[in-house]
């Protein structure tokens, strides 16, 4: 029995991780002949101050992002990913990726790197990628090893 899937989001943020989802991610659209949805979420909660938001540093990771996104379409594109989009949104990580996002693009199936943060962080903050198993309803495959299925070498230090 052969899982196909239709339409595969990977989550970039320019983290190692995301990096290794992002690569594992092309290889799995183009053997399901699979459209492949870039994401990128601007936590705006970084750019908030006290008194108002910050639209500046918005406007400029919004631009880092474009880019980002771009040289991502255009790698999947080389590699013989046909069917690439890319999507910026703004908010909750976690929520974004783990509901929004699936629900309004018909994704079935998330790839995500897996966590950098160590214990202490993940249990006063929790990691995106655990949030997203816990409430997508989609299929999520959490990445943690690079195309040759190796753990990346500062991981088994």
């Amino acid at each position: 029995m052969l899982q196909n899937y239709s339409k595969i989001m990977v989550a970039v943020d320019g983290s190692a991780e995301a990096e290794l989802a992002y690569q594992k991610a092309v290889n799995v659209a183009i053997r399901n002949d699979a459209e492949l949805l870039l994401a990128h979420v601007i936590d705006t909660r970084a750019f908030q101050s006290i008194s108002s938001f910050d639209g500046m540093l918005a406007e400029q990771a919004t631009e880092m992002a474009k880019q980002t996104l771009a040289e991502y379409k255009k790698q999947a594109e080389e590699h013989g990913c046909e069917k690439v989009s890319t999507v910026i949104e703004y908010g909750s990580p976690k929520v974004i990726i783990a509901k929004h996002l699936p629900e309004d693009n018909n994704v079935d199936l998330i790839m995500i790197g897996a966590t950098g943060l160590n214990a202490v962080e993940r249990l006063f903050i929790g990691s995106v990628s655990e949030y997203v198993i816990r409430n997508s309803s989609c299929d999520v495959l959490v990445v943690r090893t690079d195309l040759e299925n190796d753990v990346p070498k500062e991981e088994k230090e």
